[in-house]
């Protein structure tokens, strides 16, 4: 469904000016900006996907990756078509590089409250948007979202991180989960991996999501070999994140898959993040999981005050919580996020 787009300025010569991410196009007429789902005609600028649903499932709130928030609860999970970065090893690429032409080839259409329903007909506990870059979605996400929050489920967006403070601060009252990715710690990190320059800004605005609008953020790095796998850089990641987002921010490593441009790589060696593991934990975060790992103890959560293991969790999502009121049974520590 085509619909004029929220945050975007009208420029001189028919030309529009897109607020949406920290990409910042300046979009000439009948031009489609860098993510390829905002179109610009006659100096007004319209999302191309508002409503087109590329993948829909009910799936545990585990898989996003989120351990903090609810676990064991489902998410009603929603994805769309395009995206602003074009990481090489993207493993959803068939519909984050979708063109115009491709979108009704890949999805359907479902209102803001057609979805609702169907996440309360799924027996959901939240809805979520993710697969492709939600910040493009951000009209169809906040009719949604609002719509969500009335019926008891809460929010959640799996990004990268990258959508500007105005689309943030238009989020902000009715989004519970900032799930973010954090793909380096350098300029260079983001230009060889999503051919982005302005990664600081990334980081911003999620210290902005967590300071100033509360919401539970969990970040995640998937460490791919020779492009994000130096110890030193991951290191200054976890102090960042201990300073700026908090000691108790859980902090997913994730192994690497072969996908499309990098199916040429090898696998993460499973050495390599354990030993990033260990960097964070001295850095002195509290809860650092390591992602895409078969069977792998650090992808459960152990109390930060005792070392007792408090919720475990299988490969399919499925969890054991040991909790008593939030807190370790062992110790009385207080375990940071919400489990009830």
């Amino acid at each position: 469904m085509v619909k004029e787009a929220m945050l975007y300025e009208k420029l001189p010569a028919r030309r529009a000016h897109c607020h949406i991410c920290q990409r910042d196009c300046i979009i000439k007429d009948e031009r489609k900006g860098y993510c390829k789902t905002r179109k610009n005609r006659g100096g007004r600028l319209y999302t191309l996907i508002y409503g087109e649903v590329s993948t829909w499932r009910r799936a545990p709130i585990e898989i996003k990756p989120v351990y903090h928030y609810l676990p064991g609860s489902s998410a009603f999970s929603l994805g769309s078509v395009g995206c602003n970065f074009l990481c090489p090893g993207c493993q959803n690429w068939e519909i984050s590089f979708a063109r115009e032409e491709q979108i009704s080839v890949h999805t359907e259409y479902i209102a803001p409250e057609k979805a609702v329903k169907m996440a309360k007909e799924q027996h959901c506990q939240g809805i979520s948007w993710t697969y492709n870059e939600p910040a493009l979605w951000l009209e169809y996400i906040l009719d949604t979202a609002r719509l969500a929050k009335l019926q008891g489920l809460y929010t959640n967006i799996v990004t990268n991180g990258s959508l500007s403070p105005e689309a943030l601060d238009a989020l902000g009252p009715y989004l519970d989960v900032y799930r973010l990715d954090i793909k380096g710690f350098s300029q260079e990190a983001y230009r060889e991996i999503a051919h982005f320059s302005s990664w600081e800004g990334i980081l911003a605005v999620a210290s902005r999501a967590k300071h100033h609008w509360k919401m539970h953020v969990e970040v995640v790095t998937n460490v791919i070999p020779d492009y994000n796998d130096d110890l030193e850089q991951l290191g200054r990641l976890a102090a960042w994140i201990k300073t700026e987002l908090g000691a108790q921010t859980p902090w997913h490593i994730t192994r690497f898959s072969p996908r499309w441009r990098l199916s040429h790589l090898e696998s993460t060696p499973v050495r390599t993040l354990e030993l990033a593991r260990q960097r964070a934990l001295s850095e002195g975060l509290e809860f650092v999981y390591l992602g895409n790992v078969r069977a792998h103890p650090a992808s459960h959560t152990y109390c930060p005050g005792c070392g007792t293991r408090v919720i475990e969790r299988n490969d399919w999502g499925q969890v054991v919580c040991g909790l008593r009121s939030d807190c370790c049974p062992a110790c009385g520590t207080a375990i940071a996020g919400r489990f009830a």
